[in-house]
């Protein structure tokens, strides 16, 4: 039965095709009789040039819903005019990225469960394959056109695939490649080495460049040359282009780049035992196929020319502020097509990548002239803006990138350019950001692990400030332990240094340094002690909060008041350390301790959590020598 309704349907479309009945009556025909076993069929009539013209563009909405309809999209393509249709195809894509988020959404709203979450993800496969197939019908539609100015359809197409493109998607981002090869006349082929090469190969089904597939151009300009300049036109674009999308890209995925170069870099510090995130990348499949995904993305910023950008313009490209982050929603100047930007933080990305991989994989890039100061500075300055929490949260991978940049630009000893005045404190300042608010703490731990080395190559006076200004003024208590930590470095650092005779040590080898530091270090707390501090609540709510600062504290005080150092503290520390310091602090723990005994308010994480740290915090001032 079936059988005979698919054939019943396909010659109802054969009898009925043009001039048999008119464009409009023949796309209800097809609409009303249209199912995934009439598609070979219909490729068949669409065959026709002359109706593929007349009747492609409405057709694009209606195929693109219907499973197996690539090669009916393929026909309408090739033959279809090419003006009609693209204005369709970015229609139709923009239309389904919307549908496509809203179904994130809702998959989002139901936490991964019920109706709406399981039809979010059907719809997100089908959103992709979509967007496949559109960007292949615009790389064969793209190099259909016969136009004077090429850059005017150009400039909207990638403004549309940029907005609708997911970069979570492997699909999407090797149809997106495909696409910038077909329209920038590259023909490399995939990678070999590069797992993502399957993925592109099995994506790119629409062959543009096969013009003896192809119907001419029917509005097709007279003498077929382009405008002067509209060549610089299209690179730019182009490279906007690519940049938008290595933006977009390492922002969805995770590539580890901070921690696998600290890794390379620093094979000592490496705690045996754990898997490395180097030896991840080597030996999990899907990270591969990341690490080739990115790979083929900068070598398509090398194909449309980003490589050969001088290190003049990328200074002044992250020097600007604010800076670009949507460059193709722009205008494109016709004499001065470097006007249009490129996307910050995708430059960034594009030139972290050089120098990650040029230590990682040895590989050879001309990376830019460029140094932490004033560059990089300026870079995370700029990028960073006003709102850094949220700067940090939208753009997880750009962070990695700048964070590379900067481990990077330290290893090669680029910290300051001739005539530069660094301010480190200010720097210091942004990478501590870095290590607060990024969701990874891999990437939290690298922004801290570089904040520790800029600090330490940072004259000792603004190293004195930068310690006392943290441990005074910041509010995290993490930022706070980190910074005591420092502080414990630095003087083990000046007091090796005077000891091996390579330096002087300088004011963190005596007394001078911790007489600076120790009110910062140990702060008065003798209100714990104080009758109305005898709250249970409040002393919690202290320690809850400061915890992690006073432990460190505490152990840097076994530190420095044991037999190595002790000599560096000054003439009546130790006694005053104890009276405002540790006596209150062994109080507090005292009561918390018998609250926590008696009252049930305790209980619970927080209160866990607090009793528990307060016997480490017992034991390790037990331990510290100060008669």
């Amino acid at each position: 039965m079936a059988t005979t309704t698919t054939e019943d349907a396909v010659k109802r479309l054969r009898d009925s095709k043009p001039p048999a009945t008119d464009a409009t009556t023949y796309l209800t025909i097809i609409e009303m009789s249209l199912t995934p076993e009439l598609l070979p069929a219909l490729r068949d009539i669409l065959d026709d040039v002359k109706l593929t013209s007349e009747i492609g563009w409405d057709l694009v909405e209606m195929l693109i819903a219907v499973p197996g309809s690539e090669g009916c999209l393929e026909r309408v393509a090739h033959l279809g005019n090419p003006r009609e249709v693209i204005l369709k195809v970015l229609e139709v894509m923009e239309k389904g990225a919307v549908e496509a988020e809203e179904a994130k959404e809702a998959k989002e709203g139901e936490d991964g469960v019920g109706e709406k979450a399981e039809g979010g993800t059907d719809m997100a496969v089908p959103a992709t394959q979509r967007f496949v197939t559109l960007c292949g019908m615009l790389a064969v539609l793209h190099n259909r056109l016969r136009v004077k100015a090429p850059s005017r359809f150009l400039h909207t197409t990638l403004d549309t695939v940029h907005h609708s493109y997911d970069g979570a998607s492997p699909e999407a981002t090797a149809a997106v490649i495909a696409l910038v090869r077909s329209l920038s006349g590259q023909k490399r082929p995939p990678l070999p080495t590069r797992k993502s090469s399957t993925v592109i190969a099995q994506t790119s089904s629409f062959q543009a460049g096969d013009a003896s597939r192809s119907a001419p151009d029917p509005e097709a300009s007279e003498g077929g040359g382009q405008d002067a300049g509209e060549s610089a036109l299209v690179q730019r674009l182009l490279q906007a282009f690519v940049t938008c999308v290595l933006e977009s890209f390492v922002n969805a995925n995770a590539l580890e780049w901070p921690a696998r170069l600290l890794e390379f870099t620093y094979p000592e510090k490496i705690v045996s035992g754990r898997m490395t995130q180097m030896q991840a990348f080597k030996d999990v499949d899907d990270l591969q196929a990341r690490d080739g995904l990115i790979g083929q993305l900068v070598s398509l910023a090398g194909d449309v020319g980003l490589a050969k950008l001088p290190s003049d313009s990328i200074r002044e490209a992250f020097a600007a502020s604010p800076i670009c982050s949507d460059p193709l929603s722009g205008e494109l100047l016709s004499d001065k097509p470097e006007a249009m930007g490129l996307a910050t933080g995708g430059l960034a990305t594009l030139v972290a990548y050089w120098m990650f991989a040029t230590d990682l994989f040895d590989a050879q890039h001309s990376i830019p002239d460029f140094h932490i100061f004033p560059h990089h500075h300026a870079l995370l300055q700029n990028f960073l803006g006003d709102n850094p929490q949220d700067q940090i949260g939208s753009n997880p991978g750009v962070v990695e990138g700048l964070l590379v940049m900067g481990i990077w630009l330290h290893t090669q000893s680029r910290l300051i350019a001739p005539a530069a005045t660094p301010d480190f404190m200010a720097y210091h300042h942004l990478l501590t950001l870095l290590g607060v608010f990024h969701a990874n703490p891999r990437v939290r731990q690298s922004a801290i692990t570089l904040a520790g080395l800029v600090l330490h190559a940072a004259p000792e006076e603004e190293r004195l400030s930068i310690l006392e200004d943290l441990l005074e003024n910041c509010m995290f208590a993490s930022l706070q332990s980190c910074a005591v930590s420092w502080v414990k470095d630095e003087i083990i650092a000046a007091r090796k240094s005077e000891e091996d005779k390579s330096g002087s040590g300088g004011k963190f080898a005596t007394a001078e340094g911790l007489e600076r530091l120790q009110y910062a270090l140990f702060p008065d707390l003798t209100h714990l002690q104080d009758e109305e501090a005898q709250d249970t609540e409040a002393l919690l709510e202290f320690w809850a909060q400061s915890w992690p600062f006073q432990l460190q504290v505490a152990n840097f005080a076994v530190f420095v008041f044991g037999p190595r150092y002790r000599d560096m503290a000054p003439a009546g520390m130790a006694a005053a350390v104890e009276h405002r310091y540790v006596e209150p602090l062994l109080h507090m723990a005292g009561v918390l301790r018998d609250a926590g005994a008696k009252d049930k308010t305790l209980d619970g994480a927080t209160g866990e959590q607090a009793t528990g740290t307060l016997e480490i915090l017992t034991d390790t001032l037990g331990r510290v020598a100060l008669r």
